[in-house]
């Protein structure tokens, strides 16, 4: 594997730590900034929605440069938005400040996974992607008990200083380690680039990621209330519960991306029949603390690590170039919107295992977009009328 894939998840890596640091700090940041709970709250849903609405659109005001003066450039407008968080002087400051690292993360993670596809043979993407994507896994397992733990120590502007350390050491890294290719996308400019969104393959496809990772969010977003109102578990333990989920994000992503060139249907499809089986299993038993804590575990190793073969399937519909790469980013970010958002609505409606309910709904819908692309690879190709015998000796 190039070293060159292994920086990727470092740029990666800070990134996830920077979308989810806010989470593990909203009491001190409430109290700093002089703003409410939910206020604060709304600076994750700021970070997202910055991603999915604005990340294409600084994508394709960086088609024309290659890939690696890209990432720099997106690592300084992404270290000017931590800067402007670590001395933010009020909310409106701060979320400007969500709003910018937003727009540039989702950025960077659209240039990354193209060149990841422009350094790697085809026969091995799934598993490159899926080393870059471990950045991802790894911002779920580290970087928020981390920034968490900095926080609660040195005060909520600690971890935003040492998020901007961290990016310029990962600038530093790509600036040495990614070599200088030219940019992945072909001659025709923005309207090429926009060109392959008339597939309306390409979209039933998008469709799919936003389903799957909407299962698992609606779920993984209410972890942490289900786990002390219902099964019972004290607050002390929901952390170490939520790290045994963290690693085996990092053990799932491994093996999808093991199998995810070969095989991409059937891990989307066996992943999905499992994320079902086990957000019901989480609903049913969600008062059985053995019961809830394998089925915790097992939404880790097949929600979110779909990732791989999700970024292959999309690659194969459209192709490899940073403006694709960035939408279906932006559909997965949907993804978290949408299940998150329609899971504090069903509690608020039905109570506490609704939003797994609502995950295992979502996951059918997903299988559901998968039937086609199912049935057309089930389908005989039609014999063409009187050439089969031209055909047989061709080999054919």
């Amino acid at each position: 594997m190039p070293r060159a894939v292994y920086v990727l998840a470092l740029g990666i890596f800070a990134m996830v730590t920077s979308e989810f640091v806010v989470a593990g700090l909203m009491p001190q940041m409430a109290e700093g900034l002089s703003a409410t709970i939910s206020q604060i709250g709304y600076l994750i849903t700021a970070f997202a929605v910055a991603m999915a609405a604005g990340g294409p659109f600084l994508t394709v005001a960086l088609l024309r440069v290659r890939p690696k003066p890209a990432l720099l450039a997106l690592f300084g407008i992404f270290l000017v938005g931590n800067l402007l968080a670590a001395t933010a002087s009020g909310y409106g400051v701060m979320l400007v400040a969500r709003i910018i690292t937003g727009v540039a993360s989702q950025a960077f993670f659209g240039v990354a996974i193209s060149l990841c596809a422009q350094l790697t043979r085809p026969e091995v993407r799934g598993r490159a992607v899926a080393v870059v994507m471990n950045g991802l896994m790894l911002g779920t397992l580290l970087g928020l008990p981390l920034s968490t733990l900095i926080g609660e120590n040195l005060g909520w502007r600690a971890p935003f200083w040492a998020i901007a350390v961290l990016t310029v050491l990962a600038a530093l890294a790509t600036l040495g380690g990614v070599p200088a290719l030219e940019r992945a996308s072909a001659e025709g400019g923005i309207r090429q680039e926009l060109g392959v969104f008339r597939n309306a393959r390409l979209w039933l496809v998008l469709s799919t990621s936003t389903l799957i990772i909407g299962a698992t969010f609606a779920a993984f977003s209410y972890f942490n209330p289900i786990l002390t109102q219902i099964t019972g578990f004290s607050a002390e333990t929901v952390p170490l519960l939520l790290v045994a989920y963290g690693a085996a994000t990092v053990v799932g992503n491994t093996v999808v991306g093991r199998l995810a060139d070969r095989h991409t249907v059937a891990v989307l499809c066996c992943g999905l029949v499992l994320n079902l089986a086990f957000l019901v299993g989480f609903a049913l038993l969600a008062h059985v603390s053995v019961a809830v804590v394998i089925c915790l575990i097992g939404i880790g190793l097949v929600g979110v690590t779909m990732n791989p073969a999700m970024v292959t399937r999309v690659q194969r519909a459209g192709n490899a170039r940073p403006l694709v790469n960035t939408v279906h980013s932006s559909f997965i970010t949907l993804g978290v919107i949408l299940g998150s958002a329609l899971g504090g609505l069903g509690i608020d409606k039905f109570g506490l295992r609704a939003p797994l309910w609502l995950g295992a709904g979502l996951a059918l819908l997903g299988l559901g977009t998968l039937v086609p692309e199912l049935v057309r690879r089930r389908t005989p190709a039609p014999a063409v009328v009187g050439a089969g015998s031209e055909l047989e000796a061709c080999g054919a």
